[in-house]
Protein backbone atom coordinates (compact mmCIF):
# COMPACT_ATOMS: atom_id res chain seq x y z
CA UNK A 1 0.00 0.00 0.00
CA UNK A 2 2.84 2.24 1.05
CA UNK A 3 4.06 1.76 -2.50
CA UNK A 4 1.24 2.70 -4.39
CA UNK A 5 0.65 5.61 -2.29
CA UNK A 6 4.96 6.70 -2.73
CA UNK A 7 4.41 6.33 -6.75
CA UNK A 8 1.14 8.48 -7.50
CA UNK A 9 2.69 11.35 -4.94
CA UNK A 10 5.92 10.91 -7.76
CA UNK A 11 3.67 10.88 -10.56
CA UNK A 12 2.04 14.02 -9.63
CA UNK A 13 5.13 15.54 -8.37
CA UNK A 14 5.71 17.02 -11.91
CA UNK A 15 8.60 19.37 -11.09
CA UNK A 16 10.21 15.81 -9.96
CA UNK A 17 8.85 14.11 -12.98
CA UNK A 18 10.54 16.89 -15.78
CA UNK A 19 13.90 16.81 -13.42
CA UNK A 20 14.58 13.37 -13.83
CA UNK A 21 12.49 11.98 -17.52
CA UNK A 22 12.12 15.02 -19.41
CA UNK A 23 10.60 14.74 -22.66
CA UNK A 24 10.42 10.98 -22.76
CA UNK A 25 8.33 10.96 -19.10
CA UNK A 26 6.13 12.93 -19.92
CA UNK A 27 5.53 12.26 -23.82
CA UNK A 28 4.86 8.57 -21.96
CA UNK A 29 2.40 9.48 -19.70
CA UNK A 30 0.37 11.61 -22.44
CA UNK A 31 0.07 8.42 -24.60
CA UNK A 32 -0.42 5.76 -22.03
CA UNK A 33 -3.13 8.20 -21.03
CA UNK A 34 -4.72 8.95 -24.19
CA UNK A 35 -3.65 5.27 -25.68
CA UNK A 36 -4.23 2.64 -23.33
CA UNK A 37 -7.34 1.39 -21.38
CA UNK A 38 -5.16 0.80 -18.41
CA UNK A 39 -4.38 5.12 -18.78
CA UNK A 40 -7.67 6.71 -17.70
CA UNK A 41 -6.02 7.58 -13.63
CA UNK A 42 -3.26 9.64 -15.04
CA UNK A 43 -3.04 13.21 -15.30
CA UNK A 44 -3.41 15.13 -18.15
CA UNK A 45 -4.67 18.75 -18.44
CA UNK A 46 -2.94 18.85 -14.97
CA UNK A 47 0.19 17.71 -16.26
CA UNK A 48 0.47 19.77 -19.44
CA UNK A 49 -0.38 23.22 -17.93
CA UNK A 50 2.40 22.44 -15.37
CA UNK A 51 5.04 21.19 -17.47
CA UNK A 52 4.38 24.76 -19.45
CA UNK A 53 4.44 26.61 -15.88
CA UNK A 54 7.80 24.87 -14.97
CA UNK A 55 9.13 25.10 -18.51
CA UNK A 56 8.71 28.54 -18.47
CA UNK A 57 10.39 29.18 -14.59
CA UNK A 58 12.79 26.70 -14.67
CA UNK A 59 13.99 26.37 -19.14
CA UNK A 60 15.09 22.77 -17.84
CA UNK A 61 13.25 22.00 -21.34
CA UNK A 62 12.09 23.94 -24.98
CA UNK A 63 9.12 24.56 -24.96
CA UNK A 64 8.29 23.99 -28.76
CA UNK A 65 10.38 20.99 -28.49
CA UNK A 66 8.25 19.38 -25.45
CA UNK A 67 5.05 20.98 -27.93
CA UNK A 68 5.79 18.71 -30.73
CA UNK A 69 6.69 15.82 -28.89
CA UNK A 70 3.58 15.99 -26.63
CA UNK A 71 1.29 16.34 -30.10
CA UNK A 72 2.81 13.23 -31.34
CA UNK A 73 2.10 11.34 -28.43
CA UNK A 74 -1.40 12.30 -28.05
CA UNK A 75 -2.09 11.66 -31.76
CA UNK A 76 -0.60 8.23 -31.37
CA UNK A 77 -1.95 7.47 -28.29
CA UNK A 78 -5.47 8.05 -29.69
CA UNK A 79 -4.75 6.12 -33.09
CA UNK A 80 -3.42 2.86 -30.74
CA UNK A 81 -6.67 3.37 -28.67
CA UNK A 82 -9.05 3.17 -31.87
CA UNK A 83 -7.41 0.25 -33.58
CA UNK A 84 -7.82 -1.59 -30.00
CA UNK A 85 -11.57 -0.61 -30.41
CA UNK A 86 -11.58 -1.76 -34.03
CA UNK A 87 -9.66 -4.73 -33.66
CA UNK A 88 -12.02 -5.74 -30.60
CA UNK A 89 -15.72 -4.98 -32.09
CA UNK A 90 -18.51 -4.05 -30.49
CA UNK A 91 -18.02 -7.27 -27.93
CA UNK A 92 -15.90 -4.99 -25.97
CA UNK A 93 -18.67 -3.36 -24.40
CA UNK A 94 -19.65 -6.73 -22.65
CA UNK A 95 -16.13 -6.95 -21.43
CA UNK A 96 -16.26 -7.82 -17.60
CA UNK A 97 -14.83 -5.04 -15.11
CA UNK A 98 -11.40 -5.99 -14.05
CA UNK A 99 -8.38 -4.37 -11.98
CA UNK A 100 -7.27 -2.99 -15.64
CA UNK A 101 -10.46 -2.37 -17.37
CA UNK A 102 -13.33 0.16 -16.03
CA UNK A 103 -16.03 -0.88 -18.27
CA UNK A 104 -18.13 1.84 -16.69
CA UNK A 105 -15.71 4.53 -18.31
CA UNK A 106 -16.09 2.82 -21.48
CA UNK A 107 -19.85 3.02 -21.54
CA UNK A 108 -20.08 6.45 -20.76
CA UNK A 109 -17.73 6.99 -23.23
CA UNK A 110 -19.96 5.32 -25.60
CA UNK A 111 -22.99 7.28 -24.76
CA UNK A 112 -20.63 10.36 -24.99
CA UNK A 113 -19.95 9.45 -28.82
CA UNK A 114 -23.46 8.35 -29.66
CA UNK A 115 -24.34 12.03 -28.53
CA UNK A 116 -21.46 13.88 -30.25
CA UNK A 117 -20.45 11.93 -33.08
CA UNK A 118 -17.26 12.17 -34.87
CA UNK A 119 -16.85 15.37 -32.60
CA UNK A 120 -16.29 13.09 -29.82
CA UNK A 121 -12.71 12.84 -30.53
CA UNK A 122 -12.18 16.61 -30.39
CA UNK A 123 -14.67 17.07 -27.71
CA UNK A 124 -13.24 14.16 -25.31
CA UNK A 125 -9.82 15.86 -25.49
CA UNK A 126 -10.60 17.84 -22.64
CA UNK A 127 -12.84 16.00 -20.72
CA UNK A 128 -10.79 13.69 -18.51
CA UNK A 129 -11.51 9.57 -18.60
CA UNK A 130 -13.62 10.18 -21.67
CA UNK A 131 -10.52 10.83 -23.54
CA UNK A 132 -9.12 7.56 -22.99
CA UNK A 133 -11.85 5.60 -23.74
CA UNK A 134 -13.28 7.63 -26.88
CA UNK A 135 -10.64 6.41 -29.28
CA UNK A 136 -11.68 2.88 -28.61
CA UNK A 137 -15.41 3.91 -28.80
CA UNK A 138 -14.80 5.49 -32.34
CA UNK A 139 -12.68 2.35 -33.40
CA UNK A 140 -15.58 -0.72 -32.24
CA UNK A 141 -18.12 1.76 -33.74
CA UNK A 142 -16.56 1.24 -36.98
CA UNK A 143 -15.90 5.12 -37.56
CA UNK A 144 -13.86 5.51 -40.88
CA UNK A 145 -10.21 5.50 -39.90
CA UNK A 146 -9.30 8.74 -42.16
CA UNK A 147 -12.47 10.75 -40.78
CA UNK A 148 -10.93 9.73 -37.23
CA UNK A 149 -7.58 10.91 -37.85
CA UNK A 150 -8.61 14.10 -38.81
CA UNK A 151 -10.40 14.67 -35.62
CA UNK A 152 -7.57 12.82 -33.74
CA UNK A 153 -5.51 15.18 -35.25
CA UNK A 154 -6.97 18.91 -35.01
CA UNK A 155 -7.84 17.45 -31.43
CA UNK A 156 -4.87 16.31 -29.96
CA UNK A 157 -2.69 19.45 -31.35
CA UNK A 158 -5.46 21.47 -30.18
CA UNK A 159 -5.41 19.97 -26.58
CA UNK A 160 -1.45 20.00 -26.20
CA UNK A 161 -1.00 23.41 -27.14
CA UNK A 162 -3.47 24.82 -25.48
CA UNK A 163 -2.91 23.43 -22.41
CA UNK A 164 1.10 23.62 -22.58
CA UNK A 165 1.01 27.10 -23.87
CA UNK A 166 -1.52 28.27 -21.44
CA UNK A 167 0.86 27.23 -18.63
CA UNK A 168 3.69 28.56 -20.50
CA UNK A 169 2.44 31.99 -20.85
CA UNK A 170 1.10 31.72 -16.74
CA UNK A 171 4.63 31.14 -16.00
CA UNK A 172 6.37 33.72 -17.82
CA UNK A 173 3.39 36.37 -16.60
CA UNK A 174 2.93 35.74 -12.90
CA UNK A 175 6.64 35.90 -10.97
CA UNK A 176 7.08 33.15 -8.56
CA UNK A 177 4.03 30.91 -9.96
CA UNK A 178 5.84 27.55 -9.41
CA UNK A 179 6.23 28.25 -5.84
CA UNK A 180 2.22 27.91 -5.60
CA UNK A 181 2.03 25.03 -8.50
CA UNK A 182 -0.18 22.65 -6.27
CA UNK A 183 -2.92 25.98 -6.72
CA UNK A 184 -2.44 25.78 -10.64
CA UNK A 185 -2.80 22.04 -10.37
CA UNK A 186 -5.75 22.29 -8.09
CA UNK A 187 -7.55 25.05 -10.41
CA UNK A 188 -7.02 22.64 -13.85
CA UNK A 189 -8.60 19.40 -11.83
CA UNK A 190 -11.43 21.59 -10.97
CA UNK A 191 -11.89 23.53 -14.38
CA UNK A 192 -11.87 19.88 -16.12
CA UNK A 193 -14.36 18.13 -13.67
CA UNK A 194 -16.76 20.88 -14.79
CA UNK A 195 -18.00 19.69 -17.92
CA UNK A 196 -18.35 16.22 -17.34
CA UNK A 197 -20.35 17.25 -13.37
CA UNK A 198 -22.78 19.26 -15.67
CA UNK A 199 -23.39 16.40 -17.87
CA UNK A 200 -24.22 14.78 -14.66
CA UNK A 201 -26.78 17.24 -13.40
CA UNK A 202 -28.65 17.70 -17.16
CA UNK A 203 -28.77 13.83 -16.99
CA UNK A 204 -30.07 13.68 -14.38
CA UNK A 205 -32.14 16.56 -14.80
CA UNK A 206 -33.74 15.40 -17.43
CA UNK A 207 -34.32 11.87 -16.13
CA UNK A 208 -36.62 13.25 -13.06
CA UNK A 209 -38.43 15.12 -16.02
CA UNK A 210 -39.13 12.23 -17.81
CA UNK A 211 -40.60 10.59 -14.97
CA UNK A 212 -42.36 13.30 -13.69
CA UNK A 213 -46.46 12.91 -13.60
CA UNK A 214 -47.84 15.29 -16.65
Amino acid sequence: MEAIIEFFQQLYSFDELIRWGGYAILAAIIFTETGLLIGFFLPGDSLLVSAGVLVATTGLLDIWVLVGLLCVAAVLGDTVGYWIGHSTGPRIFTREKSLFFARDHLLKAQKFYEKYGGKTIVIARFVPIVRTFAPVVAGAAGMDYRKFFLYNFFGGVGWITSMTLGGYFLGNAIPNIEKNIHIVIAVVVIVSLLPPVFEYLKARSEAKSAVRPR
